[in-house]
């Protein structure tokens, strides 16, 4: 909740990683609602600036949104990632990277699904298409390679969540790389996923971080004011051989308005 970035621009060897809803453009808000897109836009755009993360993973954006946020970076930005639909329309968990930094080498967008390779496949008791977007990425200034996953977990069917979260755990255990796993998972740090995915090759970076930037705020506001001991359900997870330097939720308000209904997680880190 300050003026100025939380982390900001990093040099070599760190890292800054970030996960953030953006809460999706909806079609009919009122003018006055903290909900509207084109109120909550500037917003967005002031903290991107400030920040400039090396990675940013979001969730929930739209098309349209997601390229305001590639405006936003500028063109030394890539996204990856498409619409969860089967034609490759509607909400996407996109990847961006900074491709001065970074060099894209493959790149999977795969269902939460028993058909993983079928796009807009359903399965689990989730109710809309559910995806998971992974990249294998080389550190140009170190030469290390690593993966980033970027989720979203359904928010009302617990099965689609639990069997989510063993699809992704197999995905992390098939890498031969350090790994970067980031999300709104809708489910708190007490939950059967929490418990699993940390119960294995990834840690919580919150937990296992050196510094801790903010107060321990929810990640879900719903535009409210930052509460303390809130629910935190956007996760940043890494595996051993990945360094959290510090961590913090940013909170920041812009004359009390917030750019999203979620807090972004924030991360400094070495490989």
């Amino acid at each position: 909740m300050t003026d100025g970035a939380l982390i900001g621009p990093v040099d070599p060897p760190e890292l800054h990683v970030m996960t953030y809803n953006i809460r999706r453009r909806m079609a009919h808000t009122t003018q006055h609602s903290p909900d509207l897109w084109t109120r909550r836009r500037p917003h967005l755009q002031t903290l991107l600036q400030r920040e400039m993360p090396t990675i940013l993973a979001t969730q929930e954006g739209l098309p349209d949104q997601l390229e305001f946020i590639s405006q936003v970076l500028g063109p030394g930005y890539r996204r990856i990632g498409r619409g969860r639909n089967a034609d490759g329309d509607g909400e996407q968990c996109a990847i961006f990277f900074d491709t001065r930094r970074l060099a894209l080498d493959d790149w999977t967008q795969r269902a939460l699904s028993d058909s993983p390779n079928v796009p807009g496949s359903r399965s689990w008791g989730n109710m809309l298409p559910r995806i998971v977007v992974s990249a294998d990425l080389t550190d140009v200034a170190t030469g290390i390679r690593f993966s980033v996953f970027n989720t979203h977990f359904d928010h009302f069917s617990r099965s689609s969540r639990a069997r989510s979260t063993k699809m992704l755990n197999d995905l992390v255990e098939a890498t031969d790389v350090p790994a970067i796993v980031l999300g709104d998972m809708n489910a708190g740090v007490r939950s059967a996923p929490y418990r699993i995915l940390t119960g294995g090759l990834l840690r919580d970076a919150w937990t296992t971080a050196e510094h801790r930037l903010t107060p321990a705020w929810g990640t879900y506001s719903g535009y409210r004011r930052p509460k303390q001991g809130g629910k935190r359900i956007d996760w940043l997870l890494v595996t051993g051989s990945v360094t959290v330097e510090a961590v913090g939720i940013n909170a920041v308000r812009f004359e009390g308005a917030a750019a999203s209904d979620h807090e972004p997680v924030q991360a400094r880190l070495t490989l």
